[in-house]
């Protein structure tokens, strides 16, 4: 059976103005398929995060993509998101469960670590987050993942997984190849000399050539 093709996971830069920015998310919307969208912002009060959520998740809906809050289960509930992605240090899988109720989806940030996956796993996570892949510049990056992370968990695991940490177009074929079911992308969409319908388009070209390529060889 043919796998799918990797998907995209759109992350906001860390700061935005939602008034201009929302024309830029629907740009990167209308290049294809995109698997999610995640607002992470970054020394941003409240009142600015509920702000763009105001703007973005309308728009996010009308295109059906999943839109996430990063870090805080209480503001993604208090939006209607679609769910919240937490790290390591932002509270524990139950307790973000806890708040966001039964039909969220929650994913964890697990850096490159097996043990963190497998056990984000068993407590029901709905996807795990491996990375930094590459250098990044919106993120100081602690660790450092493999290619072959994604490779063992593909071959093991039923949740999906996310790759983040630097992805461009030049980068992101390994990961690809390796079994990545999303690709979380934020400079290499937004800050792309085709802009962001251009990249997302070029994106996904490159997901399915590489279905293709795996068809071919199998």
């Amino acid at each position: 059976m043919t796998e799918p093709p990797s998907r995209l996971y759109l992350i906001t830069p860390p700061k935005i103005d939602p008034n201009t920015f929302r024309e830029a998310f629907k740009a990167a919307l209308d290049g294809g398929d995109i698997g999610a969208a995640q607002l992470r912002l970054k020394d941003v009060d409240d009142d600015g995060i509920k702000r763009a959520c105001e703007a973005l998740l309308p728009i996010a809906t009308s295109y059906g993509v999943t839109f996430l809050m990063n870090d805080r289960p209480d503001l993604a509930l208090e939006m209607g998101c679609d769910g919240v992605h937490i790290g390591q240090d932002d509270g524990t899988y139950k307790q973000s469960r806890e708040i966001v109720g039964p039909n969220s989806i929650i994913g964890v940030t697990c850096h490159d670590s097996r043990h963190l996956s497998m056990e984000a796993a068993e407590e029901g996570a709905d996807y795990v987050a491996f990375g930094a892949f590459f250098p990044t510049t919106t993120k100081q990056a602690k660790f450092t993942a493999d290619p072959e992370i994604i490779e063992w968990w593909h071959d093991i695991m039923l949740p999906p997984c996310v790759a983040i940490g630097g992805i461009t177009l030049e980068n992101c074929r390994p990961l690809a190849q390796a079994g990545a079911d999303m690709l979380a992308v934020v400079s290499g969409v937004w800050d792309h000399p085709k802009g962001p319908t251009g990249a997302v388009q070029e994106f996904n070209k490159i997901f399915a050539d590489v279905v293709g390529t795996n068809v071919a060889s199998s």
